[in-house]
């Protein structure tokens, strides 16, 4: 009796036990929304800056990729990396309104990936779509997957420079309040799928979240995402 009474109690226990196991911990995504949040901040200082991103090639980017560096020193030579995120224009030609982000990784293969042992920032523009397709993908490294150049800066910079005009992704970096064009050659950006998981709460990939139009964007990218439609809420071919 007393045997069946303590088997009763431990079924019970694990019975009220399950829905705690299961549940999803909100702590899991806490870091991810916190580089949504970051990210957000970046985008809106850098685009308010005087010497910045040039409208025209803003125009024509179908995504942009933003990496905030928190910690001094994130991204060094020797297998470390930064993480942030993408954020594309809907649609199945990269023309809609500013969507979901994905979250994304940059493994560093470059000297170029350390400023001065200075917290900094990245920023790259996915030029056509060649370049947000295979990123969606896959992991792409930049100068042999893809063509990438340092990008020009200011509102009114030409843009239409050979360089600018081959190069499928043009990327940025800001490092103790410096915003310049950065060579980010032999470096890779890849989907990181771990975050997306604790971002939205289940498996799933960047693909699936930016191009399914049922998506909907975490709170945190709403800083983000306003910023970039603020700044070009229309692709310009």
């Amino acid at each position: 009796m007393r045997a069946m009474k303590s088997l009763i109690v431990g079924m019970t226990g694990l019975l009220t036990l399950g829905p705690c196991l299961s549940a999803k911990d909100p702590s899991e995504a806490k870091t991810e929304q916190e580089r949504l949040q970051n990210a957000g901040k970046v985008t809106q200082e850098i685009l308010h800056v005087p010497d910045n991103i040039p409208q025209e090639l803003l125009d024509k980017a179908r995504c942009v990729v933003v990496m905030p560096s928190v910690l001094k020193a994130a991204l060094v030579v020797g297998g470390s990396y930064g993480r942030g995120t993408m954020v594309c224009r809907n649609g199945k030609d990269f023309s809609g309104p500013w969507g979901a982000p994905a979250m994304y990784a940059l493994e560093g293969g470059s000297v170029g990936l350390q400023i001065g042992g200075e917290a900094t920032d990245f920023v790259f523009l996915l030029m056509n779509d060649r370049a947000a397709t295979s990123l969606l993908h896959s992991k792409v490294r930049l100068g042999a997957d893809v063509s990438a150049a340092a990008g020009p800066k200011g509102r009114s910079a030409s843009a239409d420079t050979d360089a600018y005009m081959r190069a499928e992704i043009l990327s940025y970096s800001r490092a103790r309040g410096v915003f310049a064009g950065v060579s980010l050659e032999g470096s890779t950006l890849r989907p990181d799928g771990e975050a997306n998981r604790k971002l939205y709460g289940k498996s799933t990939t960047a693909a699936e979240i930016i191009t399914e139009p049922d998506t909907i964007a975490p709170s945190a990218a709403n800083d983000l995402i306003a910023a970039l439609h603020q700044a070009s809420p229309q692709l310009k071919r």
